[in-house]
């Protein structure tokens, strides 16, 4: 039975893999950015609780992570959508 970590470690995989495939069955760019950079949030969310264990801190630093990780991905993709948008 594998571990938290293996799961943990085929899940990265095959979010890298769709990181790499889904981008041209985008019909358009700025959906295809939210989708990788959604991608890109479940990444960093496994490895703040995988692999900085995180699991075994209180709520408030798991949610404190998370808001972290969701801000700098929402900047990402404003800025994604200005570049587009020029």
């Amino acid at each position: 039975m594998p571990d938290r970590l293996d799961i943990t470690w085929i899940v990265l995989i095959g979010l890298a893999l769709a990181t790499i495939l889904l981008p041209p069955l985008m019909p358009r760019p700025l959906l295809g950015n939210a989708v990788l950079l959604s991608l890109a949030a479940v990444k960093g969310r496994r490895i703040a609780l995988e692999f900085m264990d995180l699991r075994a801190v209180p709520a408030v630093w798991r949610g404190l992570v998370s808001v972290w990780i969701v801000i700098v991905l929402l900047f990402a993709w404003l800025a994604s959508a200005f570049v587009s948008l020029i």
